[in-house]
């Protein structure tokens, strides 16, 4: 069993520039002993640890926590892909065993053709020459995009996260259409894989599994289970009730899968999409 896409993070490093400070939920510190009791629980074995600030220096500090937390198997980092010398922190990063790859910040990042730019190839290509994973975070906005992206670098080894945020809680016909085409598309043309996480925080306050139901049949239906992945996304979770209330409603969706389809999307996706040693 694996979450493969949950956070650590402490505020007063300052560079948690996404994080209101007035939540009580987000704006505290957390770290692998808050996390335990949940793994415990639900008998997870291992985590991806991902970036939750655009810095190389919290990289590094995640870095450190893996160090020093065995159930944390690997990192999803960021580097500056407008700034092409920071190729030099790329390699170096990748020499650590428990580095996976990167995810910039997208959906924070004004311009959404961002990701298209000439000046930021650079870095496209040196996730697939150095064989890195590259998180594909963003809104359904960003699809077609994103598509081009992919299509683009067939190599990319790419995850798209959070089954790209549906905007669950402004549900309707032709919303729902437009993520579901966009998703069909990237599953269809793309090798990508898609995290089965974070669902919760883009429904209403008063979620229910149906809510979530639409939304999780289609991606299973265009990525099948060999390509969907589960993560908590916790402790941004807690926005939405928590950690247990996802699992619970996550293992509820998936009822119908075989055991070895569940064993898949739990645990042996996210060690053979990111390489996991464990």
């Amino acid at each position: 069993m694996i979450d493969a896409h949950q956070h650590f993070w402490n505020p007063a490093r300052g560079d948690y520039d996404w994080m209101p400070m007035d939540n009580a939920i987000l704006a505290r510190s957390y770290g692998p002993a808050d996390l335990t009791p949940h793994l415990k629980r639900h008998e997870i074995d291992a985590t991806v640890l991902v970036q939750a600030a655009a810095t190389i220096q919290e990289t590094e500090y995640m870095l450190g926590i893996a160090d020093a937390t065995p159930f944390v198997a690997g990192v999803v980092g960021w580097i500056d892909f407008e700034k092409p010398e920071d190729l030099a922190q790329l390699k170096r990063l990748a020499k650590h065993p428990k580095f996976l790859g990167v995810r910039p910040m997208i959906q924070d990042i004004p311009d959404d053709d961002w990701m298209l730019r000439d000046d930021i190839q650079w870095a496209y290509e040196a996730l697939c020459e150095l064989d890195l994973s590259f998180d594909a975070l963003g809104f359904p906005r960003h699809l077609a995009n994103f598509h081009t992206l992919l299509t683009r670098y067939p190599k990319l080894r790419v995850v798209v996260d959070h089954c790209m945020k549906p905007q669950i809680r402004d549900h309707s016909p032709e919303t729902f259409r437009f993520w579901a085409d966009g998703m069909a598309k990237i599953a269809t043309d793309t090798n990508a894989f898609c995290k089965y996480s974070a669902l919760v925080t883009e429904a209403s306050e008063g979620w229910t599994v149906d809510d979530l139901r639409p939304y999780v049949v289609h991606v299973f239906e265009v990525f099948g289970p060999e390509r969907m992945v589960w993560g908590s996304d916790w402790p941004v979770s807690r926005l939405a009730r928590g950690y247990d209330d996802w699992r619970a409603a996550a293992l509820e969706l998936t009822t119908h899968l075989s055991e070895a389809e569940k064993a898949a999307v739990f645990g042996g996706n996210a060690k053979a999409f990111y390489r996991l040693d464990v």
